[in-house]
């Protein structure tokens, strides 16, 4: 098994801190501190995409009736996870987790609870690898059967924005019609405070996480059937209770595949 370093911080693991999840050390605590202290709202963002993840997942169980889930880039184990709110609400459902993070794989075990009419499995592949992925998935899951394809805060990772593009393109081709992508990544455009800390924080030599403006974001569903209400600031996405929300710096939607 790799061994997992807790000497330098680790953005899973300060992600994890920042949604008020335990799977972190002092170091990443520390980093994520450091990152609050030049722009607090990081928080929120960290919450409103997980958020719009929640809600997005209730949407196509409920609505959609979609009961197969295919989550790239999981990250690490937190609340509300995608098998956790799939199968509260259809406990039938179906989830493949994938990510490539020893990490992520140490702490894969809390990602394998399931119902016992549903399933879940943890596949250790990178996301550069789509053809691997979809034969994995096809072990856990019936890629002829319509499934929902969850990139939630990965792709601001590929650098070249039509490389990320094409993985999901790629990813997309290998399901049926009827099936859904959902994304949301950091934005561009709507709070430059986040953008300059950002871009502080991929000048230290972490692993870099790039915002992107809102159309390319937008060009991820290309041939794809927006649900309303499109590409917004995801706390703009279908929002629960009262209140006016808040554009924040973090963008997503979720589309059908005709």
């Amino acid at each position: 098994m790799t061994e997992i370093d807790t000497s330098v911080p680790h953005s899973a693991r300060i992600w994890n801190y920042w949604l008020g999840g335990k799977d972190n050390y002092p170091v990443d605590e520390a980093a994520g501190d450091a990152y609050t202290a030049v722009y607090p709202g990081i928080v929120t963002i960290a919450r409103g995409s997980r958020a719009f993840l929640g809600r997005a997942i209730r949407y196509l169980v409920l609505e959609a009736g979609v009961r197969q889930f295919l989550d790239v880039g999981t990250g690490l184990p937190t609340v509300d996870n995608t098998h956790e709110v799939a199968q509260r609400h259809a406990p039938e459902s179906r989830i493949v987790y994938v990510d490539n993070d020893p990490l992520v794989l140490a702490h894969a075990r809390a990602l394998l609870t399931s119902t016992p009419e549903g399933a879940t499995a943890y596949e250790d592949i990178s996301l550069y690898e789509p053809g691997r992925i979809l034969e994995a998935a096809g072990r856990t899951l019936d890629l002829s059967r319509p499934t929902a394809l969850i990139l939630s805060g990965i792709l601001g990772h590929v650098a070249d924005h039509d490389r990320a593009r094409d993985l999901v393109r790629r990813l997309m081709a290998g399901l049926p019609s009827g099936s859904y992508l959902c994304v949301n990544d950091g934005s561009r455009g709507t709070d430059p405070a986040y953008e300059a800390a950002q871009d502080g924080y991929n000048e230290t030599g972490a692993v870099p996480y790039f915002l992107r403006p809102v159309e390319q974001i937008e060009a991820y569903f290309e041939g794809l059937e927006q649900v309303e209400p499109g590409v917004v600031s995801v706390p703009l996405w279908r929002p629960d209770g009262e209140g006016t929300p808040k554009p924040i710096g973090q963008h997503g939607g979720l589309a059908r595949k005709p």
